[in-house]
Parts: C-alpha cells; sequence; structure tokens
C-alpha cells in the first residue's frame, strides 16, 4: 500500500489553512502539530496578569491571554515557526494588522511582551527557557517573562539592543517585578506565582 505523505506547508499557506475547528496549531518543518490544551492553573496566572495590566491602563484590545500568534524566526532543525505565548502585549499599529487573523508577522513590529508559564517537565522547561527564549531574542521582542511556579520564580528577560541577547532578573517572593515594559506596574513575584492556589 502507498502512503501519501501530506503536503509540507509554507507558513504563508499555513496562514490560509482553515479545517472548521478552534484547534491551535505550530507549523514545525512544514507540518501542523497541535497544541494541547492550556491547564487551568496557566490559564490562571495568565487572565491575572491581563486584569493587572488591564488596570494599570494598557489599552484592552493590547492584552491577548492564550489568543495572539507569533511568527518568529526558526534558528534550528525542529523549531516551531510561530508561538502562541500565554499572554501577548501588542503595540498600537498592531491593532489595525489583526483585525483579521490576531498573528503578529516577521514583517510587522515585535510585541511590547510575552509571558510564557512553564508547564511541568525537561521539555516544557527547555522550550520556555532555550528555544523560545532563542527565538524571541531573535524576533527582537524586547521583554520576556518566564513564570516558573516549580522553581518559585519569576524571570524578567531584557533584550539588549547591542548584542541582541536577553539580559535577565530573578524575581521571588516579594520582590517587585521590574519591569523596563511597563515601569509603573506594581506586582510582586509571589502574586503572580501565588494565583490559583488555595
Amino acid at each position: 500500500m502507498i502512503q501519501i505523505q501530506p503536503k509540507k506547508l509554507t507558513f504563508e499557506e499555513y496562514l490560509k489553512y482553515e479545517d472548521g475547528t478552534d484547534n491551535r496549531y505550530e507549523l514545525i518543518e512544514g507540518e501542523l502539530v497541535p497544541l494541547p490544551p492550556e491547564s487551568g492553573l496557566n490559564s490562571a496566572i495568565a487572565n491575572y496578569l491581563f486584569f493587572v495590566l488591564v488596570s494599570t491602563g494598557i489599552p484592552l484590545p493590547l492584552v491577548h491571554p492564550h489568543s495572539c500568534e507569533v511568527q518568529v524566526p526558526i534558528l534550528q532543525p525542529g523549531d516551531a515557526a510561530n508561538r502562541y505565548p500565554d499572554l501577548v502585549v501588542l503595540r498600537e499599529e498592531h491593532w489595525g494588522l489583526t483585525q483579521t487573523r490576531l498573528t503578529i508577522t516577521l514583517d510587522m513590529l515585535p510585541p511590547q511582551l510575552v509571558v510564557e508559564v512553564v508547564s511541568p517537565g525537561k521539555v516544557n522547561r527547555e522550550n520556555g527557557y532555550i528555544h523560545k527564549r532563542a527565538q524571541y531574542a531573535a524576533r527582537g521582542i524586547p521583554e520576556y517573562w518566564i513564570v516558573d511556579r516549580q522553581e518559585r520564580v519569576v524571570v524578567i528577560l531584557n533584550l539588549n539592543s547591542e548584542s541582541g541577547q536577553y539580559i535577565e532578573t530573578e524575581f521571588r517572593e516579594r520582590n517587585i517585578l521590574n519591569s523596563l515594559a511597563f515601569p509603573n506596574l506594581e506586582l510582586t513575584a509571589q502574586q503572580v506565582l501565588n494565583v490559583g492556589e488555595s
């Protein structure tokens, strides 16, 4: 029996792909890889950050938990060509560009901030700390937060414009998160990490 290999998609073809479902996919080496549903705790943290950021005056249409897709450079075999961060803060100029599809492509400015809540497991940790970090830096995203419940830390990475690499700072317990993108934010690591805990 002859097996027909599915056609590998370019990113442009992927953007036009529609299967009639609400499934989210990462495009890896031209193939669609379905993303599993988010955990309740990850969603709770992303929703909490959404609420806090909007409460500080960031316009509601610019803050997106679990729904904004970001095209990223492929740096090594096996890298996804797109990511769905747990939370994305867009720029005002993105608003008019994302009315049809909430995707930030490589020809657009990068978002102001992406946040990833690290799920348990070696693969998930490597993804958040290594692969996504490298891709977000290469994409020019100025600030990237890693919320790590397992290690009880929030890591804020700020892009160094000269080296193109992130400079990281760890925040624990009652440390106030020092965000260069949102300097008026008064939020502790503990407040973020305790979301969803009884």
